[in-house]
């Protein structure tokens, strides 16, 4: 199973340079609650961002990937894909797909399933997830909040 998660305002904003460009303690406590200790795919953009905030503790998920055109990236805590392509094609486990914005684009073809935070209201930044063809995908769960709507998209 692919599943996809990411925090978009209503313009499909996801970040500004690399980083979120709102601080939504509820958001980021939903987000640790699906991939903590999950097997995760990510751009090495993020992976570097993600290690900024954890300076002196590990990435708190399981296994993690980090999709790369540096052929000779090597990194002590994640495995280096170079074709994300042919990494999701043969993939046989479970997999959360966590950013950015290109990983993201690259991904969506192959996700099954997408949790979206709709963040409410416009921000500034520079990153935008990939037009969504939602007509391939069916809403399954919703829960609101004051500044955030949560959702479950599974591919039909």
């Amino acid at each position: 199973m692919i599943n996809m998660i990411w925090a978009m305002d209503e313009d499909f904003l996801i970040g500004k340079d690399d980083q979120i460009p709102w601080h939504i303690k509820e958001d980021l406590l939903y987000y640790k609650s699906k991939t903590k200790g999950q097997t995760v795919l990510m751009g090495e953009a993020t992976y570097y961002s993600l290690k900024g905030y954890y300076k002196t503790k590990p990435l708190p998920y399981g296994k993690i990937y980090v999709a790369s055109i540096n052929l000779d990236l090597k990194l002590d805590d994640a495995v280096v894909i170079n074709d994300v392509d042919s990494f999701l094609k043969n993939i046989n486990e479970d997999i959360w797909v966590v950013g950015g914005a290109t990983i993201y684009k690259l991904s969506l073809p192959y996700a099954d399933r997408l949790y979206i935070s709709f963040i409410k209201g416009k921000h500034e930044g520079n990153k935008y997830f990939p037009h969504i063809d939602f007509s391939n995908y069916k809403l399954i769960w919703e829960e609101e909040s004051e500044l955030v709507r949560y959702t479950l998209f599974e591919r039909v």
